[in-house]
Protein backbone atom coordinates (compact mmCIF):
# COMPACT_ATOMS: atom_id res chain seq x y z
CA UNK A 1 0.00 0.00 0.00
CA UNK A 2 1.27 3.83 -0.56
CA UNK A 3 0.61 7.30 0.28
CA UNK A 4 0.64 10.50 -0.43
CA UNK A 5 2.17 12.33 2.21
CA UNK A 6 4.59 15.24 3.25
CA UNK A 7 7.36 15.01 5.96
CA UNK A 8 5.41 17.20 8.39
CA UNK A 9 2.72 15.22 8.53
CA UNK A 10 5.02 12.21 8.75
CA UNK A 11 6.49 14.08 11.80
CA UNK A 12 3.34 14.83 13.63
CA UNK A 13 2.78 11.17 13.31
CA UNK A 14 5.59 9.57 14.68
CA UNK A 15 6.01 12.33 17.96
CA UNK A 16 2.01 11.05 18.28
CA UNK A 17 2.73 7.03 17.87
CA UNK A 18 5.76 7.81 20.35
CA UNK A 19 3.42 9.29 23.00
CA UNK A 20 3.92 12.76 22.38
CA UNK A 21 0.88 14.58 25.00
CA UNK A 22 2.29 18.28 24.91
CA UNK A 23 3.50 20.58 21.45
CA UNK A 24 3.83 23.88 21.75
CA UNK A 25 5.38 26.12 18.58
CA UNK A 26 4.67 29.72 17.49
CA UNK A 27 3.85 30.29 13.64
CA UNK A 28 6.86 30.43 11.34
CA UNK A 29 7.81 29.39 7.70
CA UNK A 30 8.46 26.24 7.10
CA UNK A 31 7.40 25.20 10.38
CA UNK A 32 3.81 25.62 11.09
CA UNK A 33 2.61 22.74 9.04
CA UNK A 34 3.58 20.81 11.93
CA UNK A 35 1.99 23.14 14.66
CA UNK A 36 -1.25 23.22 12.52
CA UNK A 37 -1.07 19.58 12.75
CA UNK A 38 -0.18 19.34 16.27
CA UNK A 39 -3.20 21.68 16.92
CA UNK A 40 -5.67 19.93 15.43
CA UNK A 41 -5.21 15.97 16.38
CA UNK A 42 -2.90 15.90 19.87
CA UNK A 43 -6.49 17.21 21.54
CA UNK A 44 -7.87 13.90 19.98
CA UNK A 45 -5.82 12.08 22.07
CA UNK A 46 -5.80 13.67 25.00
CA UNK A 47 -2.73 15.86 24.40
CA UNK A 48 -2.50 19.93 24.56
CA UNK A 49 -1.47 21.54 22.15
CA UNK A 50 -0.52 25.40 22.31
CA UNK A 51 0.94 28.40 19.89
CA UNK A 52 2.47 30.39 21.88
CA UNK A 53 2.91 34.27 21.94
CA UNK A 54 6.79 33.83 20.66
CA UNK A 55 9.65 31.09 20.34
CA UNK A 56 10.60 31.84 23.80
CA UNK A 57 7.52 31.15 25.45
CA UNK A 58 7.04 27.94 22.94
CA UNK A 59 10.42 26.31 24.65
CA UNK A 60 9.68 27.32 28.09
CA UNK A 61 6.09 25.59 27.67
CA UNK A 62 7.83 22.42 26.71
CA UNK A 63 10.60 22.37 29.36
CA UNK A 64 7.88 23.00 32.09
CA UNK A 65 5.67 20.60 30.71
CA UNK A 66 8.34 17.62 30.10
CA UNK A 67 9.55 18.29 33.78
CA UNK A 68 5.94 17.33 34.91
CA UNK A 69 6.25 14.43 33.04
CA UNK A 70 4.78 15.47 29.47
CA UNK A 71 6.39 14.32 26.58
CA UNK A 72 6.92 17.13 24.99
CA UNK A 73 7.70 18.84 21.27
CA UNK A 74 8.22 22.11 19.82
CA UNK A 75 9.14 22.56 16.24
CA UNK A 76 10.63 26.09 14.46
CA UNK A 77 12.95 27.37 11.83
CA UNK A 78 16.45 29.09 11.99
CA UNK A 79 15.38 32.49 13.26
CA UNK A 80 13.08 30.87 16.21
CA UNK A 81 16.30 28.34 16.64
CA UNK A 82 18.05 31.73 17.82
CA UNK A 83 15.58 32.48 20.52
CA UNK A 84 15.03 29.01 21.84
CA UNK A 85 19.32 29.08 22.45
CA UNK A 86 18.92 30.14 26.13
CA UNK A 87 15.89 27.76 27.11
CA UNK A 88 18.21 24.46 24.87
CA UNK A 89 21.01 25.40 27.75
CA UNK A 90 18.90 25.50 30.02
CA UNK A 91 17.45 21.89 29.14
CA UNK A 92 20.69 20.49 29.07
CA UNK A 93 21.59 21.76 32.48
CA UNK A 94 17.93 20.50 34.36
CA UNK A 95 18.78 17.49 31.91
CA UNK A 96 15.34 17.57 30.35
CA UNK A 97 13.96 15.34 27.57
CA UNK A 98 12.95 17.28 24.77
CA UNK A 99 12.10 17.40 20.78
CA UNK A 100 13.50 19.71 19.15
CA UNK A 101 12.16 20.22 15.10
CA UNK A 102 14.47 22.23 13.39
CA UNK A 103 12.72 23.39 9.63
CA UNK A 104 16.09 24.72 8.22
CA UNK A 105 15.50 27.14 5.56
CA UNK A 106 18.31 29.57 3.42
CA UNK A 107 19.55 32.05 5.92
CA UNK A 108 21.26 34.45 7.90
CA UNK A 109 18.38 36.23 9.19
CA UNK A 110 15.03 36.59 7.53
CA UNK A 111 17.06 35.01 4.31
CA UNK A 112 14.91 32.51 2.17
CA UNK A 113 11.64 31.72 4.38
CA UNK A 114 10.30 29.88 1.67
CA UNK A 115 13.38 28.58 0.62
CA UNK A 116 15.28 25.34 1.48
CA UNK A 117 18.49 25.13 3.37
CA UNK A 118 20.99 23.31 5.70
CA UNK A 119 22.83 26.01 7.36
CA UNK A 120 21.44 25.14 11.17
CA UNK A 121 23.90 21.83 11.15
CA UNK A 122 26.60 23.90 13.10
CA UNK A 123 24.37 26.01 14.55
CA UNK A 124 22.12 23.25 16.38
CA UNK A 125 25.47 21.74 17.49
CA UNK A 126 26.84 25.29 19.05
CA UNK A 127 23.59 27.39 19.85
CA UNK A 128 23.69 27.56 23.25
CA UNK A 129 26.38 28.53 25.68
CA UNK A 130 28.98 26.15 27.29
CA UNK A 131 30.07 23.83 24.59
CA UNK A 132 28.14 20.93 25.66
CA UNK A 133 26.97 18.09 23.72
CA UNK A 134 23.43 17.47 21.45
CA UNK A 135 21.85 14.80 19.60
CA UNK A 136 20.73 15.47 16.46
CA UNK A 137 18.69 13.16 13.68
CA UNK A 138 18.56 13.60 9.63
CA UNK A 139 16.00 12.26 7.70
CA UNK A 140 16.62 11.78 4.18
CA UNK A 141 12.87 10.76 3.26
CA UNK A 142 9.34 10.93 4.60
CA UNK A 143 9.40 7.70 5.80
CA UNK A 144 12.98 8.88 7.72
CA UNK A 145 10.73 11.75 9.19
CA UNK A 146 8.40 9.43 10.61
CA UNK A 147 10.79 6.75 12.21
CA UNK A 148 13.66 9.32 13.00
CA UNK A 149 10.70 11.11 14.87
CA UNK A 150 10.20 8.08 17.49
CA UNK A 151 13.96 7.52 17.29
CA UNK A 152 14.05 11.29 18.92
CA UNK A 153 11.87 10.59 21.58
CA UNK A 154 13.57 7.46 22.68
CA UNK A 155 16.78 9.25 22.72
CA UNK A 156 15.34 12.12 24.56
CA UNK A 157 14.21 9.76 27.37
CA UNK A 158 17.18 7.81 27.59
CA UNK A 159 19.36 10.42 28.29
CA UNK A 160 17.23 12.98 29.74
CA UNK A 161 18.21 15.53 26.91
CA UNK A 162 17.08 17.69 23.93
CA UNK A 163 17.59 15.86 21.51
CA UNK A 164 17.07 18.11 17.70
CA UNK A 165 15.25 16.70 14.09
CA UNK A 166 16.93 18.45 11.73
CA UNK A 167 15.27 18.82 8.96
CA UNK A 168 14.09 21.56 5.69
CA UNK A 169 11.47 23.12 3.99
CA UNK A 170 11.59 20.71 0.93
CA UNK A 171 11.60 17.52 2.90
CA UNK A 172 8.90 19.36 4.99
CA UNK A 173 6.48 20.27 2.52
CA UNK A 174 7.11 18.26 -0.75
CA UNK A 175 4.60 15.33 -1.42
CA UNK A 176 6.16 12.13 -1.92
CA UNK A 177 4.45 8.75 -2.49
CA UNK A 178 5.70 6.32 -0.01
CA UNK A 179 5.18 2.41 0.55
CA UNK A 180 3.75 2.05 3.62
CA UNK A 181 5.48 -0.86 4.15
CA UNK A 182 8.69 1.22 3.96
CA UNK A 183 7.99 3.06 7.65
CA UNK A 184 10.25 1.60 10.25
CA UNK A 185 9.04 1.13 14.05
CA UNK A 186 11.76 2.10 16.64
CA UNK A 187 10.32 1.39 19.97
CA UNK A 188 10.08 4.38 22.58
CA UNK A 189 11.38 3.38 26.28
CA UNK A 190 9.60 4.75 29.34
CA UNK A 191 11.76 7.64 31.23
CA UNK A 192 13.90 5.83 34.05
CA UNK A 193 11.79 5.80 36.59
CA UNK A 194 12.47 6.96 40.53
CA UNK A 195 13.39 5.03 43.23
CA UNK A 196 12.70 5.99 46.71
CA UNK A 197 15.22 6.29 49.78
CA UNK A 198 14.84 5.08 53.04
CA UNK A 199 13.99 8.04 55.50
CA UNK A 200 17.27 9.26 56.58
CA UNK A 201 19.88 7.77 53.95
CA UNK A 202 22.90 9.07 53.94
CA UNK A 203 23.58 12.47 52.07
CA UNK A 204 18.99 13.19 52.08
CA UNK A 205 18.06 16.50 53.71
CA UNK A 206 14.98 15.54 56.28
CA UNK A 207 12.61 16.32 53.63
CA UNK A 208 13.65 14.20 50.87
CA UNK A 209 13.21 10.73 50.12
CA UNK A 210 14.77 11.11 46.49
CA UNK A 211 18.00 12.81 44.90
CA UNK A 212 16.72 14.29 41.89
CA UNK A 213 20.35 14.46 40.48
CA UNK A 214 22.05 11.31 41.70
CA UNK A 215 23.56 9.49 38.90
CA UNK A 216 26.51 7.15 38.91
CA UNK A 217 28.52 6.02 37.08
CA UNK A 218 29.31 9.64 35.08
CA UNK A 219 27.73 8.54 31.88
CA UNK A 220 24.30 7.49 33.36
CA UNK A 221 21.35 9.83 33.12
CA UNK A 222 19.67 10.47 36.61
CA UNK A 223 16.28 8.92 37.35
CA UNK A 224 13.28 10.68 36.98
CA UNK A 225 10.41 12.01 38.94
CA UNK A 226 7.96 14.47 37.86
CA UNK A 227 7.17 17.71 39.30
CA UNK A 228 3.63 17.16 41.23
CA UNK A 229 4.56 13.77 42.12
CA UNK A 230 5.39 11.99 45.26
CA UNK A 231 8.93 13.56 45.80
CA UNK A 232 10.16 16.78 46.17
CA UNK A 233 12.42 18.16 42.65
CA UNK A 234 13.92 20.99 42.40
CA UNK A 235 15.35 22.92 38.75
CA UNK A 236 17.78 24.98 37.88
CA UNK A 237 19.83 26.28 35.22
CA UNK A 238 23.19 26.86 37.48
CA UNK A 239 25.65 24.13 38.48
CA UNK A 240 23.85 21.95 41.61
CA UNK A 241 24.31 19.45 43.42
CA UNK A 242 22.51 15.99 43.12
CA UNK A 243 19.71 17.38 45.26
CA UNK A 244 18.85 20.41 42.84
CA UNK A 245 20.43 22.83 45.27
CA UNK A 246 23.13 25.32 44.09
CA UNK A 247 26.72 24.69 44.58
CA UNK A 248 29.93 26.17 44.09
CA UNK A 249 31.66 23.35 45.14
CA UNK A 250 34.55 22.55 42.72
CA UNK A 251 34.40 19.09 43.13
CA UNK A 252 30.56 18.80 42.68
CA UNK A 253 30.82 21.35 39.74
CA UNK A 254 33.52 19.43 38.18
CA UNK A 255 31.15 15.98 38.36
CA UNK A 256 27.94 17.48 37.17
CA UNK A 257 29.66 19.10 33.75
CA UNK A 258 31.63 15.91 33.25
CA UNK A 259 28.40 14.09 33.28
CA UNK A 260 26.91 16.41 31.02
CA UNK A 261 29.30 15.52 28.50
CA UNK A 262 29.92 11.90 29.35
CA UNK A 263 26.72 10.55 29.33
CA UNK A 264 26.11 11.77 25.52
CA UNK A 265 29.98 11.93 24.15
CA UNK A 266 30.32 8.02 25.72
CA UNK A 267 27.66 6.57 23.68
CA UNK A 268 28.76 8.06 20.62
CA UNK A 269 29.17 4.96 18.68
CA UNK A 270 25.64 3.73 19.91
CA UNK A 271 24.20 7.19 18.38
CA UNK A 272 25.75 6.38 15.30
CA UNK A 273 22.97 6.26 12.37
CA UNK A 274 23.96 5.34 8.73
CA UNK A 275 23.45 4.28 5.41
CA UNK A 276 26.52 2.71 4.33
CA UNK A 277 25.98 1.87 0.14
CA UNK A 278 29.28 0.79 -0.15
CA UNK A 279 30.48 -1.09 -3.47
CA UNK A 280 34.37 -3.22 -4.05
CA UNK A 281 37.02 -1.05 -5.68
CA UNK A 282 35.10 1.81 -5.47
CA UNK A 283 37.70 5.12 -5.52
CA UNK A 284 34.88 7.79 -4.85
CA UNK A 285 32.89 8.28 -1.87
CA UNK A 286 29.47 10.22 -1.72
CA UNK A 287 28.40 11.55 2.08
CA UNK A 288 25.14 13.54 2.42
CA UNK A 289 22.22 13.64 4.39
CA UNK A 290 19.17 15.62 5.12
CA UNK A 291 17.00 16.35 1.46
CA UNK A 292 20.83 16.06 -0.32
CA UNK A 293 20.64 12.48 0.15
CA UNK A 294 18.13 12.06 -2.50
CA UNK A 295 19.83 13.41 -5.23
CA UNK A 296 23.23 11.33 -3.62
CA UNK A 297 20.93 8.30 -4.21
CA UNK A 298 20.04 8.74 -7.50
CA UNK A 299 23.52 9.59 -8.78
CA UNK A 300 25.21 6.04 -7.27
CA UNK A 301 21.82 4.60 -9.05
CA UNK A 302 23.35 6.30 -12.25
CA UNK A 303 26.86 6.01 -12.14
CA UNK A 304 26.50 2.66 -11.71
CA UNK A 305 24.59 1.81 -14.66
CA UNK A 306 26.91 3.43 -16.73
CA UNK A 307 29.46 1.79 -15.08
CA UNK A 308 31.17 3.48 -13.04
CA UNK A 309 31.93 2.59 -9.54
CA UNK A 310 30.70 4.81 -6.16
CA UNK A 311 30.09 4.09 -2.61
CA UNK A 312 27.82 6.63 -0.58
CA UNK A 313 26.93 7.14 3.02
CA UNK A 314 24.10 8.51 3.94
CA UNK A 315 24.26 10.67 7.45
CA UNK A 316 21.16 10.40 9.94
CA UNK A 317 22.95 11.34 12.82
CA UNK A 318 24.80 14.34 12.68
CA UNK A 319 25.65 15.21 16.12
CA UNK A 320 27.31 13.38 17.88
CA UNK A 321 29.23 12.53 14.46
CA UNK A 322 29.52 8.60 13.22
CA UNK A 323 33.29 9.15 13.26
CA UNK A 324 33.74 5.54 12.88
CA UNK A 325 31.35 4.51 10.52
CA UNK A 326 32.82 7.53 8.31
CA UNK A 327 36.27 6.02 8.60
CA UNK A 328 35.30 2.13 7.43
CA UNK A 329 34.09 4.17 4.49
CA UNK A 330 37.42 5.13 3.46
CA UNK A 331 38.80 1.90 2.61
CA UNK A 332 40.17 2.24 -1.11
CA UNK A 333 38.84 5.88 -1.46
CA UNK A 334 40.62 8.84 -2.88
CA UNK A 335 37.95 11.08 -3.68
CA UNK A 336 35.44 12.16 -0.53
CA UNK A 337 32.65 14.50 -2.13
CA UNK A 338 30.03 15.86 0.61
CA UNK A 339 27.56 18.04 -0.84
CA UNK A 340 25.13 20.07 1.35
CA UNK A 341 22.94 23.31 1.48
CA UNK A 342 25.05 25.16 2.69
CA UNK A 343 28.86 26.18 2.07
CA UNK A 344 30.45 23.07 4.23
CA UNK A 345 29.15 23.33 7.56
CA UNK A 346 29.50 19.14 7.59
CA UNK A 347 32.75 19.09 5.28
CA UNK A 348 34.49 20.55 7.73
CA UNK A 349 33.59 17.43 10.05
CA UNK A 350 34.27 14.96 7.58
CA UNK A 351 37.90 16.98 7.10
CA UNK A 352 38.38 16.95 11.13
CA UNK A 353 38.40 13.01 11.01
CA UNK A 354 39.87 12.41 8.14
CA UNK A 355 43.01 14.57 8.14
CA UNK A 356 43.73 13.28 11.80
CA UNK A 357 43.00 9.32 10.67
CA UNK A 358 45.97 10.24 7.66
CA UNK A 359 47.74 12.01 10.20
CA UNK A 360 47.93 9.66 13.05
CA UNK A 361 48.18 6.45 10.24
CA UNK A 362 50.80 8.39 8.25
CA UNK A 363 48.38 7.11 5.57
CA UNK A 364 47.83 9.17 2.04
CA UNK A 365 45.19 11.75 2.68
CA UNK A 366 42.25 11.38 0.03
CA UNK A 367 41.08 14.26 -1.79
CA UNK A 368 37.99 16.38 0.04
CA UNK A 369 35.40 18.30 -1.70
CA UNK A 370 32.47 19.93 -1.32
CA UNK A 371 29.14 20.49 -3.53
CA UNK A 372 27.66 23.53 -1.84
CA UNK A 373 24.07 25.34 -2.96
CA UNK A 374 23.12 28.59 -1.35
CA UNK A 375 21.08 29.59 -4.03
CA UNK A 376 17.77 28.63 -3.35
CA UNK A 377 18.29 25.49 -5.41
CA UNK A 378 18.77 22.22 -4.94
CA UNK A 379 21.43 19.94 -5.56
CA UNK A 380 21.36 17.55 -8.45
CA UNK A 381 22.43 13.93 -8.94
CA UNK A 382 24.67 15.25 -12.37
CA UNK A 383 26.46 17.85 -9.43
CA UNK A 384 27.61 14.12 -8.02
CA UNK A 385 28.07 12.56 -11.12
CA UNK A 386 30.53 15.18 -12.17
CA UNK A 387 32.37 14.60 -9.26
CA UNK A 388 33.42 10.50 -9.81
CA UNK A 389 36.82 9.62 -10.25
CA UNK A 390 36.94 7.53 -13.28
Amino acid sequence: MREFIDGATAIARGALDAGCNFFAGYPISPATPLLLHMIRELPKTGGIAIQAEDEIASISMCIGAAMTGRRALTATSGPGLSLYSENIGLAIMGETPLVIVDAQRMGPATGGATTPGQGDVQFARWSTSGGYPIIALAPSNVAECYSLTRCAFDLAERFRAPVFLLTDKEMFLSMSTVNVNSYAYPPVRARLPAEALPAGAPGLRPEETFLPYRFDPLAAPPPFSPYGGEHIVRFTGSSHDEHGLLTKDPAKVGRLNEHLWRKIEDHADELALVKADMQPGAHTLFISYGITARAMQEAVQTARLAGRSVAALTIQSLWPVPERAILAALAGIERIVVAELNLGDFRREVERIVYRWAALGRRILPEIVGINRVDGELVTPGQFIENVLP
